[in-house]
């Protein structure tokens, strides 16, 4: 006799995990989302807040529709700062890491320096580096790339420390030299490492840039979202500052998913 499937099988996805509970995962944070929203929303219409205090969400996409141009093309100037600060940082990282590697007083050196810069705030040394650089886009860079690099340089050095030992000792028996070891064991074996840092990385070049931009558009020489930020701010649009806080946020989120995603891609190919 043939049973019927029962109920848990019948919701059961094929790798056998409940149905609901891998979309889980992304319903709720939309529907928290969601609710989130209409609860906002709400509480802005019963207590009546004035819009230069707290505008609604409604409010806010309205800014946005009506300002799209202008904020887009912010958004566009601040990406592009934070990718030329990320590719810089992921760079810069590696390099050093693989210095550090290599020579235990290379390491003694650049280390020190590398911790000094990472606790140094940024926002404190920004007007510095836009006053020495001449070039806007560039101090921006600099600043930017200040903030961000650190993640990279860390794991990528820790990664390169773990290599296990039993390939090193395999690598030393086959006769291979200290650069065949780094480059061709101990570089692939910190990739996950790598990878990791530069997730963490690439938000950090954004709130980087966004700090910079802060300082330079006091200045006036500033495009990016975060000069949008200062200039609704002294006019009090505050529903079209909420609308760049949004895109800032969103940015954040697709930077962070992006770098996930490319990482995933990485390391499968890798795996096969």
């Amino acid at each position: 006799m043939v049973k019927a499937p029962s109920k848990r099988k019948f919701f059961a996805s094929p790798g056998g995990a409940p149905f609901f509970q891998k979309r889980s995962a992304f319903l709720a944070p939309a529907a928290f989302g969601v609710l989130g929203l209409l609860i906002w929303q709400g509480a802005v219409w019963w207590l009546q807040v004035p819009q230069y205090v707290l505008p609604g969400p409604i409010a806010i996409v309205t800014a946005y529709m009506g300002d799209y141009a202008v904020l887009n093309a912010a958004l566009l100037s601040t990406l592009t700062v934070t990718a030329a600060a990320l590719v810089v940082s992921a760079t810069l990282g590696v390099v050093l890491a693989l210095a550090m590697a290599a020579s235990s007083l290379a390491r003694a050196a650049i280390q020190p320096w590398a911790v000094i810069l990472q606790v140094t705030p940024v926002v404190a040394i920004a007007p510095l580096i836009i006053l020495w650089v001449n070039q806007p886009f560039l101090a921006l860079v600099v600043c930017a790339t200040i903030v961000a690099f650190f993640p990279v340089l860390s794991n990528t050095a820790a990664g390169l420390a773990a290599t296990p030992a039993d390939l090193l000792d395999l690598f030393k028996l086959n006769g291979a030299s200290r650069w065949q070891t780094l480059f061709l064991l101990r570089l692939p074996a910190a990739l996950p490492y790598f990878l990791a840092g530069l997730r963490i990385s690439g938000t950090l070049a954004l709130v980087g840039a966004v700090v910079a931009e802060f300082v330079a558009g006091s200045g006036g020489f500033a495009s990016g979202l975060a000069y949008r930020i200062l200039e609704a701010g002294y006019r009090l649009e505050i529903p079209r500052m909420f609308a760049a806080l949004v895109l800032l946020a969103l940015a954040g989120i697709a930077i962070y998913g992006a770098l996930g995603l490319f990482a995933h891609l990485m390391l499968r190919r890798r795996e096969t």
